[in-house]
């Protein structure tokens, strides 16, 4: 069996098997600690340029299929495990995962001691690496490792977001979240995609929402063209700074009292239109066990997340922010509201895919904001 390295920025090198393609990436190293769902984590658009560890063990059991993308294709630059299944168990399964990999040339490493890995990241931080079944030398590798730029600063919405403008049209649809069937009056949504999942796209259909996704590039009178009752922001990968443009458009939209609603990179997103602050944090918070705080109701959520960036909560209240949600865990800003225009966000995934669905009343949510303002 091939061999393959993964360097550390710090001139750790940890040494393993090859699978899935047999290539050379460079990426930053986080962690996951979902059990399952790694084919959505792999076609999360909010991962790419990232090499994912993986915390379970085993990986790859009940094999990959086409139902369970959330994207167009997997995003992730590269993929770490313990133990990659080769021989899948699953009615639903359609392929492996290595093969998978293989057939969209992203390169895997398993083998080796995820745990020390994962330990390493939390005590240094997510840091850039080099994945390579190709160049085997440690020096060599290191030295790559050496000189490649963190994801602070990096715009990787313009790589992730559409081209043109589409209808979501086609989705499975799901049960809706609080009434059990779809409501008979829709309402127009404009989605700005900057890494958009389907199951987003789903749950705003099941909400009764028309949906079109327009890209992250699309202005402000483009989106006002098509006269929507709603805007949404999508999750997304990368540093949110960068992304100007987007907060720009959302900055121009918002204060015309559109009602917003932002998840993930969009949380971030809107924070920064409306002068708030972000950063990034240490390692991240990655899988579908996260705990956090509806100040409003006392309820904890059990939360799915993927983010590596955070809203500053210190720069809520000069930019008009109220917090509304907070992370058991460390503390961070999980959601705040707008105090005067109709405008919400929530830094974690309600529509899961992977994770528990306790926060996918926040749909609801949405929906009442826009019917009240037509009121």
């Amino acid at each position: 069996m091939a061999i393959a390295k993964l360097a550390l920025q710090d001139g750790t090198i940890f040494t393993g098997t090859a699978f899935g393609s047999s290539a050379e990436i460079a990426g930053e190293v986080v962690f996951n600690t979902a059990m399952s769902g790694y084919q959505e984590v792999l076609t999360d658009p909010s991962y790419a340029g990232q090499i994912v560890v993986m915390t379970y063990p085993l990986i790859g059991n009940y094999g990959v299929n086409e139902a369970d993308v959330e994207s167009r294709r997997p995003w992730v630059s590269g993929f770490v495990v313990r133990e990659s299944a080769r021989r899948p168990s699953n009615y639903r399964s359609e392929g492996d995962l290595g093969g998978y990999l293989e057939a969209n040339g992203i390169p895997g490493i398993e083998g080796i001691d995820t745990r020390a890995l994962v330990r390493r990241v939390r005590m240094h931080g997510a840091m850039p690496a080099i994945l390579s079944a190709v160049d085997l030398d440690d020096e060599s590798l290191r030295a790559k490792a050496k000189a490649l730029q963190g994801m602070a600063g990096q715009d990787l919405v313009r790589d992730v977001s559409c081209e043109e403008p589409y209808d979501w049209t086609v989705g499975e649809p799901r049960e809706f979240a609080t009434s059990g069937e779809r409501p008979s009056v829709t309402y127009r949504v404009a989605a700005i995609d900057c890494g958009i999942k389907r199951n987003i796209l789903r749950l705003l259909w099941d909400a009764g929402f028309e949906v079109r996704v327009f890209p992250a590039k699309a202005s402000m009178a483009e989106i006002r063209e098509w006269k929507p009752d709603g805007l949404f922001l999508s999750n997304g990968p990368g540093d949110p700074e960068p992304v100007t443009y987007v907060a720009d458009t959302v900055r121009g939209l918002i204060d015309e009292g559109i009602p917003t609603f932002g998840i993930c990179l969009g949380h971030q997103i809107l924070a920064l239109a409306c002068g708030a602050k972000t950063y990034k944090l240490k390692f991240g918070h990655r899988g579908g066990n996260q705990p956090v705080k509806d100040l409003a109701t006392g309820k904890v959520e059990i939360t799915s997340q993927n983010h590596g960036f955070a809203v500053d909560r210190e720069s809520l209240g000069a930019a008009g922010l109220e917090l509304t949600h907070l992370n058991l865990n460390d503390q961070t800003v999980e959601g705040f509201r707008h105090r005067e225009l109709p405008a919400f966000a929530v830094q974690y995934h309600p529509e899961a895919s992977p994770g528990p669905h306790d926060s996918r009343y926040l749909f609801s949510r949405f929906r009442a904001l826009i019917e009240a303002g037509r009121e």
